[in-house]
């Protein structure tokens, strides 16, 4: 009987593994839920990315630089960040978002969600990523809600930084206004999605700069984001302006950015150099041409906010975040 006795010991042993195999595979399934697919083209995506034909600095991460609203790569990145970041020893690539980051945001990340992928691929290196304005919103999004990206980002750089709303969008839209005003207007549903749960998810080092004096970027404590490294200009540099158009050329916004992208870790100001807020713009830009490239910013974002196709109301949330 001894015989029989083991066999049902082991029958029981193995009903037993077979339950708990049954109720971890359940568990997995559950954590692992697929992520949204793309809904965008990939050609239309691909078009939108513009990288150096060879990257040539294997020792640092590349960096995608996101622009704003009512812009383009162009305007926002190649006449000084860009080219600066370039001669500070980086690969960059740029994206230039649908019709100047006028539409849906939830749409607009998907660009970023290609570009992050298509870097990583290239280079089989994480990435570091710089946004300005609108296009931190977008950062966020792609890689809240495609969480493999949380393993593809070292440093995420947000300048002027419209995280939690901003009353400017608020008060475009008391009449119909573009779709992204509306989802970076005070208490959006958009913002309410990114803002849940975790602001700053996965291993990426988050740095958010910002400026008591930008225009734009009100209430300026807007751009704080809860479990990111919050920096004001001012708190390095006190007294000194920077605009919003301004966190395109400022030296100091500039300097902070390349301490994030170049240690382990957030910026810190503490590495800053001595006499760091002497200096005005940032390497290789002019005064004139400074003022030259913030009057064709602001002239082409008055006709681009009122020339886009408008709402009266936000656009829905998609149902991977509508939960």
């Amino acid at each position: 009987m001894t015989w029989r006795r083991s066999l049902a010991r082991l029958t029981s042993l193995v009903a037993t593994t077979l339950a708990i195999l049954a109720l971890a595979g359940q568990g997995l399934s559950a954590s692992a839920a697929p992520e949204p697919a793309l809904e965008t083209p990939t050609s239309t995506l691909a078009s939108a990315l513009t990288c150096p034909t060879t990257f040539t600095h294997p020792d640092r991460e590349p960096v995608l630089l996101v622009h704003g609203t009512v812009s383009n790569a162009a305007e926002s990145w190649g006449w000084g960040v860009a080219p600066a970041l370039r001669d500070q020893g980086f690969d960059v690539c740029t994206v230039d978002l649908p019709d100047y980051s006028r539409p849906d945001i939830q749409v607009s990340a998907e660009y970023v969600v290609h570009a992050i992928d298509a870097i990583y691929q290239s280079t089989g290196r994480k990435v570091d990523v710089v946004g300005h304005s609108q296009g931190n919103l977008q950062l966020r999004w792609a890689v809240k809600w495609w969480p493999h990206l949380q393993a593809r980002v070292d440093d995420m750089v947000n300048l002027a930084n419209p995280a939690n709303g901003i009353v400017g969008g608020s008060a475009f839209c008391i009449v119909p206004c573009i779709p992204a005003a509306t989802q970076f207007s005070l208490g959006s549903r958009f913002l309410d999605a990114l803002n849940a749960g975790d602001p700053t998810p996965g291993p990426i080092s988050y740095t958010s700069i910002y400026s008591l004096t930008d225009e734009a970027i009100l209430p300026f404590t807007t751009a704080i984001v809860d479990g990111a490294k919050n920096i004001s200009v001012q708190s390095v540099c006190p007294g000194r302006i920077v605009t919003h158009v301004g966190f395109l050329y400022d030296s100091v916004a500039f300097r902070l950015t390349v301490d994030a992208l170049s240690h382990s870790g957030s910026a810190s100001p503490g590495r800053m150099p001595f006499g760091k807020c002497l200096d005005v713009n940032l390497p290789g830009v002019t005064v004139a041409e400074a003022t030259a490239a913030t009057a064709v910013v602001v002239a082409a974002a008055g006709v681009r906010l009122v020339g886009g196709a408008t709402a009266w109301v936000e656009p829905p949330l998609k149902a991977y975040a509508a939960g």
